[in-house]
């Protein structure tokens, strides 16, 4: 049976990007059992993970709805913490067809995640776009799924098991933290400067005026700014 370049291209990246979409079938059901801790319904979560690929930002976000922040932290928190896809997009226009429009190219930046980058810039170049359509199609699903499963099956599962895949999230953060902290010992002095930090900010007695959302913001942007200055990267050693 001939299949088009085009459907080789969209089955392609169906099959490279099933392992992406088990490995946030997983985390993402972990989330929709903090979003039911938060009080979102199934529907809400669904949504939410349909229109907001990014693990860390959701859950930024969920603790903020827990916490009754505000929409200016809402929005504050989602352009600090997601602001490196900026960058990623930027980094994959190269990758991509020059004559592609911008109207596909902001389809496909869409779902532009950390492992689906590391996926695309990886190809043979020009990167298909129905390459990345078909991972697309197979990741998003998966992770807005898992939400909405997480927040149903939250109800239904012993509360042990509950606890107990709640610390899938904390786990997967600790996981992306450690293996560059093993390469780069400023990094795992940042990490645990943050730590340290976080923990000052969460006492009672100190900074007890700052809802919590605004705390993760002013920490993310001073301990970056500091770690930007105190260790600039040099033109030679970005290339």
């Amino acid at each position: 049976m001939y299949i088009s370049e085009k459907g080789y291209n969209f089955h392609r990246g169906i099959r490279n990007g099933l392992p992406i979409a088990a490995g946030y079938f997983a985390v993402s059901f972990s989330l929709g059992i903090v979003m039911r801790n938060a009080g979102l319904a199934p529907l809400e979560g669904l949504l939410m993970s349909l229109l907001n690929n990014t693990s860390a930002g959701e859950a930024a976000a969920v603790g903020i709805i827990a916490a009754n922040g505000s929409y200016l932290e809402m929005a504050a928190s989602q352009l600090v913490i997601n602001i490196r896809y900026f960058l990623m997009s930027a980094a994959l226009t190269v990758c991509l067809d020059p004559e592609l429009s911008l109207a596909r190219r902001m389809i496909i930046g869409f779902d532009v995640t950390d492992e689906i980058f590391a996926l695309l810039v990886n190809q043979k170049r020009p990167v298909s776009e129905y390459f990345a359509y078909g991972i697309a199609v197979i990741t998003i699903p998966c992770w807005a799924a898992g939400t909405a499963l997480g927040i149903i099956f939250g109800d239904i599962l012993p509360s042990s098991i509950v606890s107990a895949l709640s610390i899938a999230l904390y786990a997967m953060f600790i996981a992306a933290i450690l293996p560059p902290c093993k390469k780069n010992r400023r990094l795992l002095l940042l990490v645990l400067v943050s730590m340290i930090l976080s923990f000052i900010f969460s006492l009672d007695a100190i900074a007890s005026f700052i809802s919590e959302g605004m705390k993760i913001i002013i920490l993310t942007l001073l301990l970056s700014s500091a770690a930007a200055l105190i260790w600039p990267i040099r033109q030679e050693e970005g290339k």
